[in-house]
């Protein structure tokens, strides 16, 4: 971070761009600008969380208004649908930096991420944005140890991703349907079952949660199945495999994303 001298940060308040954004503050102090995007495929519980934190940890930070649902590009939601995400971030992140005399944009992706499709990888390229996670190797538990040892509330924070991830590839995104999806998954967490995520079949849902927690998901089976019916699901369904990070990225052709151990 040191070499960097200046940078604006990606920063969503999840677990990886907090713990970049502590350290990255702590060296750069008010040289680091840590910006996040405020958008329908955001929940607003954690544009709130990454507020807080990040007047927690003293940033100087700036949210900006982002509106990817008005490319069609995106909205329509292919499979290259994060690209096109990403390339409006960056951009903007790009303008900021050059507006302000700042060389680098930065991101919180750390070498976890390379076992999942990542097509927003081309925007990175394209606009040189770099990855110090990455660059010094981290993966997934490498960020929560740290925090951990940082005292940083997030390390053991669930994951969090686009809510549009939850939407199989071709049916369009629409903002009321990503507020439908976000109201569902709140509950859900609500009950005890954080980091769950409700897939989007039109009148159906599929549930992934930590297997872990599927004895408490069937003690309260009857209020679940109640509230995602007043969510519009008419059919609810359970995972049995459990969590699985970019499960909907399975049914893309091999070609187009890594394998992992269990496509073996």
């Amino acid at each position: 971070m040191a070499e960097l001298k200046t940078a604006v940060l990606a920063y969503s308040g999840g677990v990886d761009s907090v713990f970049l954004a502590a350290v990255a503050g702590e060296v750069l102090k008010d040289d680091l600008l840590a910006v996040t995007a405020d958008s329908p495929t955001y929940p607003p519980e954690e544009l709130r969380f990454a507020r807080k934190a990040a007047a927690h940890l003293g940033l100087r930070h700036l949210v900006i208004k982002t509106a990817e649902l008005k490319d069609k590009r995106f909205s329509s939601n292919s499979s290259e649908r994060c690209y096109y995400c990403k390339r409006r971030l960056f951009a903007e992140l790009r303008r900021l930096a050059d507006a302000r005399g700042i060389k680098y944009v930065i991101d919180a992706a750390n070498i976890s991420d390379n076992a999942d499709y990542r097509p927003g990888n081309r925007a990175k390229k394209e606009f040189s944005v770099r990855s110090p996670l990455q660059e010094a190797g981290f993966d997934k538990e490498d960020i929560r140890r740290a925090s951990k040892k940082m005292g940083l509330s997030t390390w053991n924070k669930p994951a969090m991703a686009c809510l549009a991830s939850r939407i199989p590839y071709g049916t369009p995104l629409r903002a009321e349907l990503l507020a439908r999806i976000n109201k569902a998954e709140q509950f859900l967490g609500r009950s005890g079952l954080p980091g769950t995520r409700v897939r989007h079949y039109g009148n159906l849902c599929r549930i992934e949660t930590d297997v872990k927690y599927f004895r408490l998901l069937l003690r309260k089976r009857t209020e679940i199945v109640s509230a995602l019916k007043r969510s519009g699901y008419s059919h609810i369904t359970l995972d049995l495999q459990g969590y699985r990070q970019g499960s909907l990225n399975l049914d893309l052709p091999f070609a187009r994303r890594p394998k992992r151990p269990s496509d073996r």
